[in-house]
């Protein structure tokens, strides 16, 4: 896999070295300017992803900056790492096709599960993230409403639903039913469709605004 990178600390630079897979080949670039002269200088798909660190000096500028790749490269993953996250700043780029959002000093585990949730076409926000867009509620008619929804589903996709609002992988998930990822998948195809999610996020945000047992 190659990986873009824009990344201004070395710190933090250092660190992703450290926690990407042995077969990973980062590429760093320091300003906008590179990052444009690499993608366009680079046949479609020599790299995979676009990983951007958000500085607290000049973040709203990187933030539009991010939002102008996004659109001028739509076919390439971009993953942010803020130094200090921000809500709006998280939704703003999110709701423009950003793949994910991660923390700058990400353990090698959480990183690799955040990019295979990537891999398979879904959102990643984080923990703090989703822990936010919760802390802003929903009515509690809505509450009721989505846990009754919950609760039609059958025992067992109610299990992965809760392996889901844990932030397990199918893998994991696989692990702990005791069943195949062949298995899992199908329950959550199910369980998308039953509940009107389209991913993990939507999911996992559906059972934390829920009074439903997780």
């Amino acid at each position: 896999m190659n990986i873009l990178c824009w990344n201004t600390d070395d710190a933090v630079w250092n660190h992703w070295e450290k926690v990407v897979k042995k077969e990973t080949v980062l590429t760093r670039v320091l300003d906008m300017q590179e990052v444009q002269s690499h993608l366009d200088g680079k046949e479609e798909g020599d790299f995979q992803y676009l990983f951007v660190f958000l500085e607290d000096e000049n973040f709203s500028k990187k933030v539009e900056d991010v939002a102008l790749l996004r659109r001028a490269y739509p076919s390439i993953k971009i993953v942010v790492f803020p130094n200090q996250p921000s809500q709006n700043a998280a939704l703003r780029l999110l709701s423009l096709g950003v793949s994910g959002q991660c923390s700058p000093y990400i353990a090698k585990e959480q990183l690799a599960l955040a990019l295979s949730v990537i891999d398979a076409g879904e959102i990643w926000g984080g923990k703090q993230f989703i822990q936010n867009l919760i802390a802003q509620s929903l009515p509690q008619a809505q509450q009721v409403e989505d846990t009754e929804l919950l609760m039609t589903l059958s025992e067992r996709e109610q299990d992965v639903v809760r392996f889901i609002a844990h932030g397990l992988s199918n893998r994991q998930i696989a692990y702990e039913m005791d069943i195949t990822e062949r298995t899992v998948k199908s329950h959550l195809t199910a369980i998308f469709k039953k509940t009107q999610t389209k991913d993990r996020l939507s999911l996992a945000l559906l059972v934390q605004g829920s009074s439903f047992t997780h």
